[in-house]
């Protein structure tokens, strides 16, 4: 059936032991001192791999081994094959999507978390994962000022708590799911084909494919349209119209998704405003704040999370900008039994006495899964090693970073800052010449090319009102001034040859009134 005979004639294996501990330390430090050259050589290392796809098969073998071979074979494999097909995120050249950080204290404890292996779905298989996941999400809303409706340690005897997802696409599943289900019996049974679930034009995509997961009639989810006079954020009005006009019809208003910190453009919806249109028809409000959450754990962005209060759920990523590793994404209801409600099950194998006393969470009836990770030991191990002034260090560096090369763009008349920055993301582009928007757009995706062809640096893109606009977020861990100076060079070496020798007197014909400049 397979190229590898199962039988292995003649190889016979004494005495195996898959955890060796003699040799386990000797092991360890062959992968600290991988790890540790890895991240001291990446800044000299493209930021996008120069390999062509079906690269690995010409280099790993086609099947697996018959033999085992030692760690420092294995190294060497990575090495040879692995790194020079990696997208290098942790490089400091990194500007793209949102970041994904990672600090030593998320990596030891990921790593301490991984050794430990409990695979905690219930309180009895590990009550210390359990009650480290219910602390740390409690730290994480102390930090955020959340409600005392949202921790699982308030007294206010709503029911209310978090969980530890994987990503925001789970958090958002699960919360869609269980308001799915409440509407449905709130309505007095109907079917779900007349649910409807409302984002904007902004919201992740994540959003739409959890409808389509949780059955949602897909002509039923509503993208409401955004505009620049908004800052792209989602107009309560508009969404006012959106749910009247369902309701008018016969559906039924189940789910908003709001989001702080749109990936686009970081756009922050109005929390309060949507919550005031939701009371009117009984809808469950989420608030995705996946990247720009953890940014209002500093008292000046705290007012992007006002009004979440009086929202449903609230999910913030600590693996895009808290140090934390992917994947890690905490979850807040006001209301935790109701996700439990259409996500929990009660085999006979998994019945215990703690469970059944109703004292104690079992996490496996807040997800999708039953198995789960360790993941609060590495948050906790980032919040216990950094503590809160670190964390706080290291968002405002980011964001001061961003501002910098901002005021780079923004002084070079070439360039236009497309939306304000929030956060630590710069929107921007070529300013549409004579030749108007299609030719922007052209001169955009040149520039974008040559700079992630260079290999010194990776920016992404999105399209704002119609215009190709590129996006440079600063927040890779190792990433300083010089990283983003240098990454403002190339982009200005690069647009000169995107612009070639094109008069800059061309700019007066499309340069606004607001924005003349005086040519020398």
């Amino acid at each position: 059936m397979g190229s590898l005979d199962a039988n292995l004639p003649g190889v016979t294996i004494d005495g195996f032991k898959p955890l060796d501990l003699d040799g386990l330390r000797e092991q360890l430090l062959l992968s600290v001192d991988f790890i540790v050259d890895y991240y001291k050589n990446v800044e000299t290392q493209p930021v996008l791999p120069q390999v062509q796809p079906g690269y690995l098969r010409h280099i790993m073998p086609a099947a697996p081994p018959a033999c085992g071979a030692t760690l420092e074979d294995a190294l060497r494999d990575i090495h040879r094959g692995v790194l020079p097909g990696m997208t290098n995120w942790a490089s400091p050249n990194f500007f793209a999507y949102f970041p994904a950080t990672l600090g030593s204290a998320a990596l030891v404890g990921d790593f301490i978390a991984s050794a430990l292996n409990p695979v905690a779905f219930t309180w009895l298989s590990c009550p210390a994962a359990t009650e480290l996941e219910e602390l740390v999400l409690d730290w994480m809303a102390q930090l955020l000022r959340l409600p005392p409706a949202f921790r699982s340690s308030s007294d206010s005897g709503g029911g209310g708590g978090g969980v530890i997802h994987g990503t925001t696409s789970e958090a958002i599943l699960c919360t869609l799911v269980a308001a799915r289900d409440g509407a449905v019996r709130r309505a007095g049974g109907v079917p779900i084909s007349r649910l409807v679930a409302y984002g904007s034009d902004q919201t992740h995509s994540t959003f739409a494919k959890a409808c389509r997961i949780a059955g949602f009639d897909q002509a039923n989810v509503r993208l409401i349209p955004t505009q620049l006079g908004s800052g792209y954020a989602l107009v309560a009005a508009r969404l006012r119209d959106a749910m009247a006009a369902d309701a008018a019809a016969g559906l039924v208003p189940a789910y908003v998704c709001a989001t702080v910190g749109t990936t686009s453009s970081t756009a922050v919806d109005p929390l309060g405003l949507i919550a005031d249109v939701a009371a009117e028809f009984g809808v469950w409000v989420h608030v995705d704040a996946a990247y720009a959450g953890s940014a209002c754990i500093c008292p000046e962005f705290r007012r992007f999370l006002d009004g979440v209060e009086r929202a449903d759920s609230l999910s913030i990523s600590p693996h895009k900008w808290l140090l934390t590793g992917l994947d890690c994404t905490c979850l807040w209801l006001r209301d935790r039994p109701r996700l439990a409600e259409s996500l929990g099950t009660n085999p006979e194998y998994l019945k215990n006495g703690p469970s059944e006393s109703g004292l104690v969470v079992d996490c496996k009836d807040l997800q999708v899964g039953v198995g789960r990770r360790f993941r609060a030991l590495k948050l906790w191990t980032v919040l216990r090693t950094y503590g809160v002034a670190g964390l706080q260090a290291h968002i405002r560096s980011d964001v001061e970073m961003a501002r910098a090369f901002e005021g780079m763009v923004r002084a070079d008349r070439r360039f236009e800052v497309v939306v304000p920055r929030r956060f630590a993301l710069v929107c921007f582009r070529i300013r549409a010449w004579g030749g108007g928007e299609a030719a922007a757009e052209a001169d955009n995706r040149m520039l974008l090319a040559l700079v992630n062809g260079s290999g010194r640096a990776y920016v992404t893109h999105t399209v704002l009102g119609g215009k190709y606009v590129l996006r440079f977020a600063v927040g890779s861990t190792l990433t300083e001034h010089r990283h983003v100076a240098s990454a403002w060079d190339l982009i200005r070496a690069k647009t000169d040859e995107v612009l070639g020798g094109r008069p800059l007197e061309e700019l007066r014909v499309v340069f606004p009134s607001s924005c003349q400049v005086a040519l020398d």
